[in-house]
């Protein structure tokens, strides 16, 4: 089998670079991979020329999809293509709204829902919850790291200023931490990324939802929702980053308004799941433990 070259390209990177790598014919890649913006722009100045391309694939679709931006980009690429390919599109959610937008993509597709929504559930990820006011949530959040037997874990927040904050205050309690938010420059990004993965040093990371989606972590057994996202979809990405590979993880949520509260109300009716409050006593998150599991919403 002759030699396959696979590039990525994505940006924050210097572009020149891109475009030395495409011009070689020792370097030009069989397979490209990266992010709409960098492409189109690669795309737009003749760097990437697209006339041989035999499938076009777009991962997480309904969030490619759901920018007009970002959608104009994918569709620019798209035009540049042959109209004789095959077309993939991929997404753990996927809304009524963004579907008909996927579609138009499409000739004539195939179909496939891999699990119902209701029977996935974040398998493998035993889901709670917590009533507490906002000015409690630090405390609670070093009880809980305190208490578990953890391998590594998430923290999501809503804002930039919230992860780096937090994570500074985490430190001071002497837990390993590193912090990541979209306006970090990419190689900081690419470094804490990193870091992380490697998990000899570092056991939390907080972020925001830049590390909500696409980014798997073998090692991590929980996912805590320090701010309570506001839909479903998101929920579903965060706390899906525990219990990867087949392993047992668990989700936590902070719910400290009423807001939050009417947002994890619509996750469990989105699941027809309950999901119990984080008992006193803790978890056992590395063998399973016998704690509460979810039960069935009485029809």
């Amino acid at each position: 089998m002759p030699e396959v070259r696979t590039s990525v390209f994505y940006g924050g990177t210097q572009i020149k670079e891109d475009i030395a790598l495409l011009r070689s014919p020792e370097t030009h890649p069989h397979i490209v991979v990266g992010t709409p913006g960098r492409l189109n722009a690669l795309v737009r100045d003749k760097h990437l020329r697209l006339g041989s391309v035999r499938m076009f694939v777009l991962d997480e679709c309904d969030k490619m999809l759901e920018g007009v931006e970002m959608r104009r980009d994918v569709q620019d690429i798209f035009r540049a293509t042959p109209r004789q390919k095959q077309v993939m599109m991929f997404s753990a959610t996927l809304s009524q709204e963004i579907l008909p937008i996927c579609r138009k993509f499409l000739q004539n597709p195939t179909e496939h829902l891999v699990e119902d929504h209701v029977e996935l559930a974040l398998d493998g990820v035993r889901q709670f919850h917590v009533f507490l006011p906002e000015e409690k949530k630090i405390r609670k959040l070093v009880d809980i790291l305190d208490q578990l037997d953890i391998n590594q874990v998430m923290v999501f927040v809503k804002s930039r200023g919230r992860s780096e904050q937090l994570s500074k205050v985490l430190e001071k309690f002497n837990f390993p931490t590193c912090f990541i938010h979209g306006d970090m420059k990419q190689d900081e990004r690419d470094s804490v990324y990193k870091r992380f993965k490697k998990g000899d040093t570092l056991r939390v990371c907080v972020a925001t939802d830049i590390f909500g989606r696409g980014v798997d972590f073998e090692r991590i057994n929980l996912a805590i929702n320090y701010d309570m996202p506001k839909d479903v979809a998101t929920y579903q990405h965060r706390v899906g980053r525990a219990g990867r590979f087949g392993t047992n993880g668990a989700g936590i949520s902070f719910l400290s308004s009423e807001e939050d509260k009417e947002s994890f109300k619509a996750v469990e009716e989105y699941f027809k799941k309950t999901f119990p409050e984080y008992p006193e006593e803790g978890l056992k998150l590395k063998d399973g433990g016998n704690a509460p599991a979810a039960e069935e919403v009485a029809n």
